[in-house]
């Protein structure tokens, strides 16, 4: 595990990230600087995998940032696309075609409800060489995001939400949920400093309830190596659960005492955990 980074690093470096993804919601980097390029850097291997990294609900690409900027420095390509979180069938065909626009292996890394979208979008995928979940469900076919959270006690993300409204095409209403802003430090960002967790909670992206409904159709960890960071200070999926998801897909699992926003709490294990499943695929293991 990497050295303790300090809050404030932690802040700057999640600030300045956001700022560089830009209003958009996603993050592309072009390869690493030869200056930025780690020992042993895998830049120019044909066998080197895309890095794409998906957020989940209440989240947006800029909470990925270090990340980003740690897998760039080691010479990886990153894509941190903007999940529209929206429903779960319709977020996995969008990172479908994210998919499809590239060309050669690629790890995917999935946080939160975002787990449940690399799920179902790796499906069939034959590019697709890794699964890495960070603090992220798991679902088996037929599962929801909601019922794997109510599968074991302990989360408190139902009374820190509140419920808005948006229309529909059909000229009905849909529901969406949002962290309550002055819950939102506690509830999914706990320890982060808190200058940086209320521009998290400015920026947060709502997500459907019927996304957290929705069933799984697919479960691409059975076919794929899995990789797991289970977050043991997490009030939105319970420890267990994540343990539990963990043990079942089989995932190689690391253990960080962290919260739910675990990429901006502790960005050092996720990164490394990322650059474990990206060295497998690198070395046909």
């Amino acid at each position: 595990m990497n050295a303790p980074i300090s809050r404030r690093t932690v802040a700057a470096s999640l600030l300045a990230g956001a700022a560089a993804l830009g209003t958009a919601g996603a993050a592309y980097s072009a390869p690493a600087a030869a200056a930025d390029r780690g020992p042993g850097s895998p830049h120019g291997r044909p066998d080197t995998p895309t890095v794409v990294l998906i957020h989940g609900a209440f989240a947006d690409a800029s909470s990925w940032s270090t990340v980003v900027e740690r897998l760039q420095r080691q010479g990886y390509r990153v894509l941190a696309p903007a999940l529209p979180l929206r429903g779960l069938a319709s977020d996995t065909a969008y990172i479908r075609s994210v998919l499809d626009s590239l060309t050669g292996p690629v790890v995917l890394v999935g946080h939160s409800y975002g787990g449940a979208v690399i799920s179902q979008a790796a499906a069939d995928d034959p590019q697709v060489k890794a699964l890495v979940y960070i603090a992220a469900f798991v679902p088996e076919v037929g599962e929801s995001a909601l019922q794997l959270t109510d599968k074991f006690p302990g989360s408190t993300l139902a009374q820190a939400t509140a419920t808005q409204y948006y229309p529909l095409s059909d000229g009905g209403q849909g529901e969406e949920l949002v962290i309550k802003k002055e819950l939102f430090r506690k509830q999914f960002a706990d320890g982060v400093p808190v200058h940086t967790t209320q521009v998290m909670a400015a920026g947060q992206r709502p997500i459907t309830l019927a996304a957290l409904q929705e069933p799984a159709t697919a479960a691409a960890w059975k076919k794929i190596p899995s990789w797991y960071l289970v977050a043991t200070e997490d009030r939105n999926i319970p420890p267990a659960a994540e343990r539990w998801m963990a043990e079942r897909a089989r995932a190689r699992t690391v253990t960080v005492r962290a919260p739910h926003a675990v990429s901006v709490s502790d960005p050092g294990p996720v990164t490394d955990l990322i650059l474990s499943a990206a060295r497998s695929v690198r070395s046909g293991h």
